[in-house]
């Protein structure tokens, strides 16, 4: 078992840990809503445009081929 100075140590470091977490999480974001935070985060990332076109390419692929157009 722990004595009591090692347990107090601990304690002391993971509070610590806990108050920089969250110092960093409430300096890094400060707009109330989490879209507004969200919203262009990515947007010129050449994976997340990879990844639209992707998903443009999947959905024309389901689309129902037109027998007239043929």
């Amino acid at each position: 078992m722990l004595d009591t100075a090692t347990l107090e140590q601990r304690l002391t470091t993971l509070e610590q840990v806990v108050f920089d977490l969250q110092h960093k999480f409430d300096s890094k974001y400060t707009a109330d809503n989490w879209l507004e935070r969200l919203i262009g985060s990515v947007s010129d990332d050449a994976a997340f445009l990879e990844a639209l076109e992707y998903g443009r390419a999947f959905r024309q692929s389901d689309k129902p081929i037109d027998a007239s157009s043929k």
